[in-house]
């Protein structure tokens, strides 16, 4: 992946008012400029809306979307153009970020066609107070529900956690300054003054946050104090990309961390001690374990991907098909199929029991796949672009129905709850910053939908 700044350039103000621009026009820029509302002239900041709205919440409820509350509260009563314009402004500007130059003319050939009209979940409330960054423009999965009433969300130096029931946010993990050193109760910190996260994953308990400079920083969610950092890796280029919790075929807690140092770490989930170091051609972006433990899909900065063993470290298998650098892998419960997400803007799947080529080929509407995730039932596969799109993808009907969840901002990442029933939706931005939650419709209510 990337690695084009280092925030030790930034002053703590600076990142205060905005994190990780980069290019006018580009994906690597588009929290900056393009997904941004707050910048154009017609459009008002919170202070102008808090002073109309008096003590009325910020917030959306799923009763007020329904009597026409736009749901991210943007009020474009009061603009000089409608949301349909600005969408179809953004389609036309915005541009998709790409390592590689290379033609995409064949790709829509082989893209599977997709009703993209479906309804799947439900919109039910968007959380203002709930505020998510994105700190780096390739890594998006700052957004963990451990049940549909714990949601972690990375913002700044924190960790947050939100409870619907409550309607409150609490700081989880602090990784700046001395509130970061106070967390530590006697673990060594190996020189680490804070901690700007790049990635996280909060899984069976644990909470683990990854850092630009090769920090991994751990903590029981049952305990006040970190219980492991320190760096895994001291190359110049060591960002953590990406971080996952699983099981062992044993049935002991792993942890993986992804980095730009082209290894794959595999952690104790209890003692953190590192059990095995894998080694590949390219820095690695992200990588997930199949669910009997066995296989680990592993991408990067190369176009095609790999299939290992999860014991050895070996690949088995080369995944060909994608144009330029992968940022996401996930596993389908079955264990049979798995997604590769990559910035040609498709999502591939695969089936482990023929991996000559990709069974099927997804499109995102203008970048990017940043994050795929599916739904622990096995009945949805999520797939997030960079900024406005979230596409909800429904399994049993082969992927050929799609619920597209249209919005304006950097998408920080998404989560299923556990059960399948809930999605929540991270949205980075100066003045809209929120988190999304959307409930699974069930069968029963469907059929009111088609």
């Amino acid at each position: 992946m990337d690695h084009e700044f280092d925030f030790a350039d930034f002053s703590d103000d600076e990142i205060e008012d905005d994190l990780a621009g980069e290019q006018v026009g580009s994906e690597a820029e588009s929290h900056e400029d393009e997904s941004n509302l707050q910048p154009m002239e017609e459009s008002p900041s919170d202070s102008d809306a808090e002073e109309e709205e008096g003590e009325e919440s910020l917030d959306t409820t799923a009763a007020q979307h329904r009597q026409g509350k736009d749901i991210q509260g943007i009020p474009w009563e009061r603009m000089h153009f409608t949301r349909e314009r600005y969408r179809e402004t953004r389609l036309q500007q915005y541009k998709n970020y790409e390592n590689l130059d290379v033609a995409h003319e064949e790709l829509e050939k082989v893209c599977q066609p997709v009703t993209s009209g479906a309804k799947l979940f439900d919109f039910q409330y968007n959380a203002r107070g709930v505020k998510s960054t994105v700190v780096h423009f390739q890594l998006r999965n700052l957004v963990w529900a451990n049940s549909k009433h714990d949601i972690y969300v990375m913002h700044h130096f924190a960790i947050n956690h939100w409870s619907p029931l409550q309607n409150k946010v609490t700081q989880v993990i602090n990784l700046s300054g001395q509130s970061w050193q106070d967390q530590l109760s006697g673990i060594p910190t190996g020189g680490m003054e804070r901690v700007q996260i790049s990635t996280m994953c909060v899984s069976k308990n644990l909470l683990v946050a990854g850092g630009f400079h090769g920090e991994m920083v751990c903590k029981n969610l049952e305990t006040p104090t970190v219980s492991y950092s320190g760096r895994i890796t001291h190359a110049d280029n060591a960002i953590t990309n990406a971080i996952e919790v699983t099981d062992s075929p044993s049935g002991a807690v792993r942890m993986l961390t992804s980095n730009n140092d082209c290894i794959v770490r595999v952690f104790d989930g209890a003692s953190f001690a590192i059990l095995s170091r894998f080694s590949f051609p390219w820095a690695v972006n992200h990588t997930s374990v199949s669910p009997d433990g066995k296989l680990v899909c592993v991408v990067g900065d190369d176009p095609e991907g790999l299939i290992a063993d999860f014991q050895t470290g070996k690949p088995v298998a080369s995944l060909r098909g994608h144009l330029d650098f992968s940022f996401a892998t996930a596993w389908h419960p079955d264990g049979r199929v798995f997604a590769t997400g990559n910035q040609d803007t498709t999502t591939r799947l695969w089936d482990v029991r023929n991996l000559k080529e990709s069974v099927k080929v997804l499109k995102g509407r203008i970048g990017a796949i940043r994050s795929l995730r599916f739904s622990g039932d096995g009945r949805h596969l999520a797939m997030v672009e960079p900024a406005d799109f979230v596409h909800v993808f429904e399994t049993g009907r082969d992927y050929g129905r799609c619920q597209e969840i249209d919005l304006f901002g950097e998408i920080a990442g998404v989560s299923f709850s556990p059960d399948g029933e809930a999605l929540f939706v991270g949205v980075s931005d100066r003045t809209y910053s929120s988190l999304l939650e959307y409930s699974r419709i069930r069968r029963e209510r469907c059929a009111e939908y088609f």
